[in-house]
């Protein structure tokens, strides 16, 4: 464990069983895209009927930071009541500037946040459960520490951690007490990554090398991470449970999917997405914002997908009919979002709407130099395309 991790504010913990009945209820068919304020992008349960082409609307840290007095470094990761008091604030400049014209920050109303966990620790929960250096920064996500990787020797003889003896995961399970005591329940949800993701945070650029030369140290690093994200998840969830919050789902996220062949996915990775696909009732497939086209028929072998992510040069119409229960999303990226006329953007929205709906629009890490006036234009066309394909 890196010594930096046991120097980590320590919190009171209420340890809890983990009853793993509970992620055989299923309460909801779909999942659909969830920015919390200043988080990186999640999933939560669908509503009962989504607008036809729905805009997610999310903001990078420093979109927050221009206006508003808030440090993004270790203290709002660890902290509770100043995460909440902060959220509180980002709720009162997004209401401030676009109103209740949209869904940003869906959970979180300016006066009483419901939602205090999403975001926290960002992407590197896992990667610091398993020691991994966390910086902080006042700006920006929380990553892994610049040059900190796993040796070959380190990575073989890696095992999964005790949760309860992790510092990191204890000093979690207080915030969660904080949270129940202030707000009754524990709503939100964690961001846990991939396995790719994660072993990339352990291994680094080695791991796809150790897919060609050290295949079996590959299996040992994905078969840990998948592990400690499983019961991580469970325990969470169990946790919630205790408050009245059921969560039954689970995000694959696979931003680096396009770093391996289809055949190497097929191979290190595939087998773990099923398991954990096996694990949760439903599950969300995050793409990035990626072609998916070479992984489609792969994914679509997972069970229970409720939930599938790619980018805008995808084969839409392939991947409507690989996901025709699922809600689907696409990730529009910020550089189109700020650089690309509205006239191009209606193109794009309505090519995606006519092969790919309904489904969501992901305009995530939206950055401070991005006009509001750009924001209120993808709501509009948002609602003018779901106009057009309103029931008659």
């Amino acid at each position: 464990m890196h010594p930096d991790m046991d120097q980590m504010t320590e919190m009171p913990r209420r340890t809890a069983s983990v009853d793993r009945r509970a992620t055989s209820e299923r309460p909801y068919s779909q999942l659909s895209s969830y920015i919390a304020h200043s988080a990186p992008a999640t999933r939560r349960p669908a509503r009962p009927r989504e607008p036809f082409l729905r805009p997610e609307i999310g903001f990078v840290p420093t979109w927050f930071r221009q206006t508003l007095d808030i440090d993004f470094g270790e203290r709002w990761h660890t902290d509770p009541a100043y995460r909440c008091d902060t959220i509180a604030a980002m709720s009162k400049e997004t209401r401030r500037r676009f109103g209740g014209r949209s869904d940003i920050g869906i959970m979180q109303d300016p006066d009483h946040p419901a939602d205090i966990l999403t975001g926290t620790y960002g992407t590197v929960l896992v990667a610091g459960i398993y020691g991994a250096p966390i910086e902080y920064r006042s700006d920006d996500w929380p990553s892994v520490k610049h040059g900190w990787l796993l040796s070959d020797r380190e990575a073989d003889r890696l095992k999964p951690p005790e949760l309860d003896r992790t510092p990191l995961w204890n000093q979690l399970m207080g915030q969660l007490d904080w949270i129940e005591g202030e707000r009754g329940r524990i709503e939100g949800f964690l961001n846990w990554q991939g396995v790719l993701n994660n072993a990339f945070r352990l291994r680094g650029s080695r791991i796809f090398v150790d897919m060609r030369t050290a295949p079996q140290r590959v299996a040992n690093i994905f078969e840990c991470v998948t592990e400690t994200m499983i019961e991580g998840a469970r325990r969470l969830y169990q946790r919630q449970s205790e408050t009245g919050v059921r969560i039954n789902h689970y995000t694959i996220s696979n931003c680096l999917v396009n770093m391996v062949s289809p055949n190497q996915y097929a191979q290190f990775q595939l087998p773990f997405d099923r398991r954990i696909a096996e694990s949760f009732g439903m599950i969300g497939v995050h793409n990035c914002a990626w072609c998916a086209d070479p992984y489609i028929d792969l994914y679509a072998t997972l069970p229970g997908i409720a939930y599938v992510d790619m980018g805008i040069e995808s084969d839409l119409a392939r991947a409507k009919k690989a996901f025709p229960d699922a809600r689907r999303a696409i990730m529009y990226g910020p550089m189109h979002i700020r650089n690309r006329p509205p006239a191009r953007i209606e193109q794009d929205l309505g090519a995606i709407a006519e092969s790919y709906g309904p489904c969501d629009i992901v305009f995530a890490d939206i950055t401070h130099d991005t006009p509001d006036d750009r924001v209120f234009a993808l709501i509009d066309i948002c609602q003018r395309i779901t106009q057009k394909h309103a029931p008659v």
